[in-house]
């Protein structure tokens, strides 16, 4: 594994983010090309000599076993939590402080040898560190993405391959077949595959949402004078799979409007790269989709943002991380790793000031392959919605928190059961603990410095209507519209 992401966290010349930009001595070589060892001694020699890089002479030589890289990474873990994860911050202090004031202070307050080893007799060794992760090429894939350039995955001692991957159903498929360790995925998919409604059933785990908010209803340039729903009868509408946010949100929201979603309109699977080239071809009217393609509409002057989806239900999750549970059961170290890496780039991704530098790390070419100020409009919320001419100033328009609520789950369950996607007794409380493990985020949420919720459920609003979810039957009858049955 690349040790530039376990740099010494009381050293201010240090950066422990080191994205695609980091212009640090080592960084820099291996984006030259692949790097030897000798190729990385010279480079942190050299970084020594003139006095910057991200790397000390303790790095260079204190990094050869597992144990020390596990005590570097423990150690930058509690540093980088003492200051709210804001590495400026924390190199701010230490210039001002001086190189030792940092490591006495910490040393006083906290037993860092204890700490270290009551942290690697709960984690063990890792049975893989090499893995393989699918994701689809979306802003919603935020965290699963960036921590592979920015080094979130490297300083849990894995070295993760992202393949990038066409559709969801590829990425349900090669999930069953074991070709992916772990994936992104819609919310949804995990409760799907674990009832096998749409697959062969195999019980999967969601530990992690990605993103909460971030999608959008986008209609073509054509359809300006009919922003309201009932003047959408016949209307294309494209979404990126059936169990997906995506679907069930489009088919409340017009249902809520009198439209019977089945009936009055279309509702065709479209892999979110390939929306903006069938709202070209006049093949959609419009679509609910993951960004970037929202906004890529609008960029390319086809498409306008009729509504953000977070004014249907703000917080909505969307995309999430998820695994078999025979992977987490098999190995739980590596499972562990994973997760950490996982939550702590969430709750990077969830500070503004992180979006620009995100952006500009996740674009490119093998990640979303993107305009940057497509993505980065998407990610700080400061955008044009093609309606409007002024910029909209919208932060929350995507936002990032892993915590798994079960009560989610259970409504998204009832949409399930509305649409005809599942039928019969449905105990709903049960497969949302099954799937939604929020046990596993709390733990590891607490082991990274950040405070998880005291309780798995909470009451939600979607489009000014309570759910309650200890109730689901009584709010899935609550319904005029819905499937014949349901």
């Amino acid at each position: 594994m690349s040790n530039n992401s376990l740099g010494n966290p009381f050293d201010s010349k240090t950066s422990l983010i080191h994205s695609q930009q980091c212009d640090c001595t080592l960084c820099v070589q291996e984006r030259l090309g692949p790097v030897t060892d000798r190729d990385r001694q010279q480079a942190l020699e050299h970084s020594l000599e003139q006095g910057h890089g991200a790397t000390t002479k303790a790095d260079l030589s204190g990094l050869d076993s597992e144990d020390d890289v596990l005590d570097r990474a423990i150690e930058s873990a509690i540093v980088r939590g003492l200051f709210g994860h804001n590495d400026i911050k924390r190199r701010e202090f230490i210039r001002l402080t001086g190189t030792g004031a940092l490591a006495a202070i910490l040393g006083s307050i906290i037993p860092l040898d204890k700490v270290k080893a009551a942290v690697k007799d709960s984690m063990g060794p890792l049975e893989k560190s090499k893995l393989k992760i699918g994701f689809v090429p979306i802003t919603c894939a935020t965290p699963i993405i960036m921590a592979d350039p920015m080094g979130f995955y490297a300083r849990q001692g894995l070295e993760v391959e992202l393949i990038k991957t066409a559709g969801w159903a590829v990425a349900r498929d090669k999930s069953l077949n074991g070709e992916y360790d772990a994936s992104h995925m819609l919310t949804p998919m995990p409760l799907a595959m674990t009832m096998g409604a749409g697959s062969t059933a195999m019980p999967f785990i969601m530990p992690a949402v990605e993103n909460i908010n971030g999608q959008a209803i986008v209609l073509h340039n054509k359809h300006r004078n009919k922003r309201n729903p009932k003047d959408w009868k016949g209307f294309r509408f494209g979404v990126p799979f059936e169990y997906s946010m995506h679907n069930f949100l489009l088919r409340y929201y017009v249902a809520e409007h009198g439209l019977d979603p089945d009936r009055d309109i279309q509702i065709r699977v479209v892999p979110p790269p390939e929306m903006v080239a069938n709202l070209r071809a006049d093949n959609l009217d419009g679509y609910l989709s993951p960004d970037p393609f929202n906004q890529r509409a609008v960029y390319e002057n086809i498409g306008f943002l009729h509504l953000l989806t977070k004014d249907l239900w703000q917080g909505h999750p969307c995309c999430a991380f998820a695994c078999s549970q025979k992977f987490a059961t098999d190995m739980p170290n590596t499972y562990a790793a994973l997760l950490r890496a996982i939550v702590d780039a969430t709750h990077y991704s969830a500070k503004a000031e992180n979006r620009a530098e995100i952006a500009k790390a996740i674009s490119p070419r093998n990640y979303l392959n993107q305009p940057e100020i497509v993505v980065r409009q998407v990610l700080t919320g400061r955008y044009v919605d093609g309606v409007e001419q002024t910029i909209q100033d919208v932060p929350d328009r995507i936002d990032f928190d892993p915590f798994p609520w079960q009560s989610m789950a259970v409504w998204i369950l009832t949409q399930m059961k509305r649409w005809g996607y599942i039928s019969g007794d449905v105990d709903y409380q049960r497969i949302a603990e099954q799937v939604y493990v929020a046990a596993d985020t709390a733990k590891i949420m607490r082991e990274l410095g950040y405070e998880p919720p005291t309780s798995t459920g909470k009451q939600h609003i979607i489009m000014g209507k309570p759910f309650d979810y200890r109730e689901p039957e009584a709010y899935l009858n609550s319904f005029a519209i819905k499937r014949s049955g349901s």
